[in-house]
């Protein structure tokens, strides 16, 4: 886990891991989706065709790697002499940047997070893919294609890359019993209070709601991205009242790492590679998925409308879910891959297992992060819930 760790420094830094979304399209990409919102009516290549010799890409750091990270970690150079299409990757810092660069039309290929996803499906700036033309299209998850964040009346929006979910992590030396709810860190007598840790986005208010979704059944939630008023101020007011107890909140992860060697934190919201490197650090940790289910991610590599180099842009779409290729980013990021073939080519044999890669059942319980629309993304059409733009206004009300 050595190599990743030290880049992961970098990467989650610059918030990586982003949310994920909804959609409602047909194939040519027309249709509606959440409360009639058209889809732009845009075409899918139809023929592979002679590669342009470059491709400009706009990924989250870490998903594509030339060696100049580590010279160990390299599979932008095999793609190049395979392909003849010459890498251009521009690294951004979040999915508001990936959505404003996408809409310059100056890129052709994006790892979309779902909250990006949404945003380019609608807003015309990507193509539906043919999925025909990737050839390892077949051997992705089934449990990742066809989503509510990449795709849209059927049509697929994109190649899935890989996924996972946000997991409570504690330390086993503090904490105990061993904790197995999420009302280890929303309960107001916590016995762990200010050694608590959540992370910070305005996102993380669905964890509250997934909460109380299992233990409130009377507030009616079904889906934690879709709040009406009611539901909404009762999740805000479970997190107000959870900020007194919070130590610290996180979004660096080497700095969750550390809080929790130093016991600083002793339990809160997690990823499983920072548990992972946690323990490498020696630090008495595990993590646990909630009886209550979790919140979680998962990214989608996209074509833009655009496209200067549409025929180079499906080449690397395709070789970066090949089972080698998809591999290497898994185990070099931490995440599960989407390409079931990828379990067999990880240097850690035991990589696939640890990520829960082909476990549906552990990842039925995930929640993937989903833009909150007004138009209620659990199909109530009787009420208005609070959008993403309320959601980052209450969230600054929350921490106070």
């Amino acid at each position: 886990m050595g190599h990743n760790g030290r880049w992961m420094t970098a990467v989650l830094a610059a918030g990586v891991l982003t949310l994920a979304a909804c959609g409602g399209g047909s194939d040519q990409g027309s249709g509606s989706g959440p409360g009639g919102l058209a889809v732009p009516k845009i075409d899918k290549l139809a023929a592979l065709g002679a590669g342009e010799g470059s491709v400009t890409i706009v990924s989250w750091a870490g998903y594509v790697e030339d060696g100049t990270t580590d010279k160990t970690v390299d599979w932008v150079t095999p793609f190049e002499k395979d392909t003849g299409c010459q890498v251009n990757n521009k690294v951004a810092a979040t999915s508001d940047e990936m959505v404003t660069l996408m809409k310059t039309g100056d890129y052709d290929v994006v790892s979309a997070s779902g909250d990006a996803s949404l945003r380019l499906i609608y807003g015309g700036d990507v193509a539906p893919v043919n999925t025909d033309l990737i050839t390892n299209y077949k051997d992705i998850f089934d449990g990742l294609k066809n989503k509510q964040w990449n795709s849209v009346d059927g049509a697929a929006y994109g190649v899935p890359h890989g996924r996972g979910a946000n997991v409570l992590m504690y330390r086993t030396d503090t904490v105990t019993p061993a904790p197995t709810s999420w009302g280890a860190v929303f309960d107001a007598n916590s016995p762990y209070k200010g050694k608590i840790t959540a992370y910070d986005s305005p996102i993380y208010i669905a964890d509250a709601a997934l909460y109380l979704m299992k233990t409130q059944p009377d507030l009616g939630i079904k889906n934690p991205y879709a709040l009406d008023d009611k539901q909404f101020e009762a999740s805000v007011a479970l997190l107000k009242e959870q900020n007194k107890n919070i130590g610290e909140y996180w979004s660096d992860y080497t700095k969750e790492v550390q809080a929790f060697k130093s016991g600083n934190s002793v339990i809160g919201t997690s990823w499983q590679v920072i548990a992972n490197l946690a323990k490498a650090d020696k630090a008495p940790v595990e993590s646990v998925l909630p009886s209550e289910g979790a919140t979680g991610w998962s990214d989608t590599w996209m074509i833009s409308s655009k496209a200067k180099h549409p025929n180079c842009g499906y080449r690397w779409m395709d070789y970066i879910v090949s089972p080698k290729a998809n591999a290497q980013v898994a185990e070099w990021f931490g995440e599960a891959p989407s390409n079931k073939l990828a379990c067999e080519q990880t240097t850690d044999k035991h990589h696939c297992t640890t990520f829960h890669a082909d476990d549906e059942s552990y990842f039925d319980q995930v929640w993937y992060w989903t833009t909150p629309l007004a138009q209620c993304v659990d199909g109530r059409t009787d009420v208005t819930c609070k959008d993403y733009s309320a959601w980052t206004q209450a969230w600054t009300t929350i921490k106070g």
